[in-house]
């Protein structure tokens, strides 16, 4: 799994102060739970951009003083105004701890819905799983091979072996819906043509002449 090195200083001040002094040099703060103590540290900006900036799930290494701690991401604050990162939480990963992780989903094969003239809609990007830190893996395969037209591959459905998935089991990940012009030549195509029964006779019911009316 890919890897991103952070090296960084441990933090010998807290508070707003000197929070605000390390953001003023480009440093942004972050803490590391999860281990044996939390740990508080800063590094540049510059060096969190490929954890944060992508769609990839990533470990993160992170250098202070000597001593390496192997994380993942769990939280971000950016500025409301800039939208530069402002603070960074990571999990340390503990051998024998399970840890909770967003992981994304690779969809693979040619659906066969969409060889019949469907489209292929993507509900979901990620799944929520908790495992040991030995099973985390960059992606989840999802194979979309035999899905079929108006058919559904739901959370129940995605093999993810050594993890407890936590989303809704019925939740859909994936379909494959009829596309516009199928639904405009279905609704278009003439009927199948059927006899109409003839409709019943009614009588008429005559009005009295003057000659009937009695004198």
């Amino acid at each position: 799994m890919k890897t991103i090195t952070i090296e960084g200083q441990l933090r010998t001040e807290l508070g707003k102060k000197a929070t605000r002094q390390l953001r003023s040099q480009e440093l942004v703060p972050g803490v590391i739970y999860g281990g044996a103590q939390e740990v508080n540290f800063y590094a540049p900006a510059r060096a969190f951009k490929p954890l944060v900036y992508t769609g990839e799930f990533q470990l993160a290494e992170v250098k202070l003083n000597g001593n390496t701690y192997k994380c993942i991401m769990k939280d971000l604050q950016f500025d409301k105004v800039s939208d530069a990162l402002n603070h960074i939480d990571l999990l340390e990963l503990v051998e024998d701890k399970r840890v909770i992780a967003n992981l994304p989903l690779k969809f693979t094969g040619a659906a066969a819905g969409v060889k019949a003239g469907g489209k292929l809609v993507l509900k979901m990007k990620s799944i929520k799983v908790k495992t040991l830190p030995k099973y985390l893996k960059e992606s989840i395969e999802v194979d979309v091979t035999n899905l079929e037209l108006n058919g559904n591959i739901r959370v129940q459905d995605i093999q993810a072996d050594n993890m407890e998935v936590l989303n809704s089991p019925r939740i859909s990940v994936a379909s494959v819906v009829l596309t516009r012009q199928l639904k405009q030549e279905e609704s278009t195509a003439p009927a199948t043509p059927t006899t109409a029964a003839p409709a019943p006779a009614t009588a008429a019911k005559a009005s009295p002449g003057k000659d009937e009316k009695k004198k």
